[in-house]
């Protein structure tokens, strides 16, 4: 038989790829994983992480209007906003340290450099050829641009370059309203920074749950975010005081905004480009790499996960479908794939937005049966406690079998909340059993509670 260095050799070390590459040593699999930038890929370097940190710096700094409420004076002449990028910097040099020592404490060989296949069992990485049973593809994704808004990553940015920033720009234009863009203009709002999000959609957040997402629309425009939807951006011209952003929306109106700086946030594409996949048979389609059962492609031992196909763009669902291949690769029978209505999805703007499965529009859409109960965030005390009223948790389910079917939830810690019913439908638990469970009070918790018991006809606290 021929003889092979590796196992599996993993091209990418993102939460797909280093993921995987953890859980295939585990099952005894001898594993490389090869890396062109640095560990933990996109999101923990110039993603989720980075992102997340600077969230948290944002809600510090608003939170100096609460302590003038309770009369302190606070002032913020001496704010510098390189403090909180280094902050968010350290943060991502972290963990991206951390996930090197996993590696190595795992007995992951960790290969620096750019990887290629020159068939379904050897990777090419700088020159050496690495010999392997199986490949993993986990390469990620990169940011999309828009025709005659170039990207240099000073004045029009990627969210890489808006993470990259050491000084606030005045004015910031957004294009793209989904997760990224959302997340950014309330990182900019609580900066003080003047912020225009315009969506091409006819609402913002389109893949959440409407009614959810009126939630943060709400809170937005009361903060002084513009939400410009139905309208996209036809053309950006540079001018002594900065650039100006032409606008047609879609009932033929125009106009133009001014900005000083520009965020690209539509949607991220795959990166399958010199990988040699065309030579080795692996098929795209749109762009995306085509895979069957356990992330298999067509070639026999040549896998793809994460952001190269075509299911939701989630470190967290990354790792799973990692996961879930090297198992296979391993002998084991896992499941064949990630059932869409089990992935949770976050958005860490404030209020924050949590859902899995099909939003309602979604529902009626497809003419499915379903009944919903709402629970308004004011009904619940620690909400009250801690002023943060705004929001509810929606839950979708059968009207007769009452299983839960979807749920959604707007509103502080929705990003946490939405857990609770979503492992409550994959244990295939009811709504009475969500509703009969004692939850700590006061807690935030407690919505869920009252989202079941409204869903079984014994409301309290409403």
């Amino acid at each position: 038989m021929f003889d092979h260095d590796y196992d599996l050799v993993v091209v990418g070390a993102g939460p797909g790829g280093y993921v995987a590459a953890i859980r295939a040593r585990q099952l005894g699999l001898k594993t490389a994983v090869v890396e062109k930038d640095r560990p933990g890929g996109v999101c923990l370097n110039v993603g989720c992480i980075p992102s997340k940190a600077l969230i948290h710096q944002a809600d510090i700094f608003r939170s100096a209007a609460a302590l003038e409420d309770l009369g302190v004076r606070v002032d913020r002449s001496g704010f510098d906003y390189r403090r909180v990028f280094k902050k968010s910097r350290a943060a991502a040099e972290r963990l991206s340290k951390g996930v090197q020592f996993l590696l190595k404490k795992n007995g992951v060989e960790y290969i620096a450099g750019t990887a290629r296949l020159a068939s379904a069992r050897e990777v090419v990485v700088d020159g050496k050829i690495l010999t392997t049973r199986n490949v993993l593809l986990a390469t990620g994704s990169r940011p999309r641009s828009i025709p005659g808004f170039d990207i240099d990553e000073k004045t029009v940015l990627s969210s890489t370059g808006a993470l990259m920033m050491e000084e606030l720009p005045k004015r910031f234009v957004i294009l793209g309203a989904g997760a990224i863009g959302m997340e950014f203009a309330h990182i900019m709002n609580s900066f003080g920074v003047e912020v225009t999000v315009v969506e091409m959609l006819d609402r913002v957040l389109p893949l959440e749950d409407a009614e959810t997402v009126a939630v943060v629309v709400k809170e937005f425009s009361r903060r002084g975010i513009r939400l410009l939807t139905a309208t996209k951006a036809a053309g950006l011209k540079k001018t002594s005081s900065g650039l100006e952003v032409k606008l047609a929306a879609k009932d033929g109106s125009e106009q133009t905004l001014e900005a000083d700086k520009v965020l690209v946030a539509v949607g991220r594409a795959p990166n399958t480009e010199d990988l040699g996949l065309e030579k080795i048979g692996v098929g795209l389609e749109r762009g995306f790499v085509r895979t069957g059962d356990w992330f298999e492609t067509a070639v026999s031992g040549v896998y793809a996960i994460g952001d190269l196909i075509p299911t939701a763009q989630l470190a967290h669902l990354a790792s799973k479908e990692g996961e879930i291949a090297v198992e296979r690769m391993a002998g084991m029978n896992p499941p064949k794939g990630v059932p869409p209505d089990e992935v949770p999805s976050a958005v860490y703007c404030e209020p924050q937005v949590g859902g899995f499965g099909l939003t309602e529009e979604e529902a009626v859409r497809r003419g499915l049966v379903f009944a919903k109960a709402v629970f308004p965030y004011r009904g619940v005390g620690k909400a009250v406690a801690t002023e943060s009223v705004e929001g509810i948790v929606k839950i979708l389910f059968h009207p007769e079998t009452r299983e839960i079917l979807a749920a959604h939830v707007a509103g502080s810690q929705a990003t946490e909340l939405i857990h609770e019913l979503l492992l409550a439908k994959r244990s295939e638990l009811l709504l009475e059993d969500v509703a009969d469970m004692i939850h700590a009070h006061p807690t935030l918790s407690e919505g869920v509670m009252e989202a079941a018991r409204l869903a079984e006809g014994r409301p309290v606290h409403i």
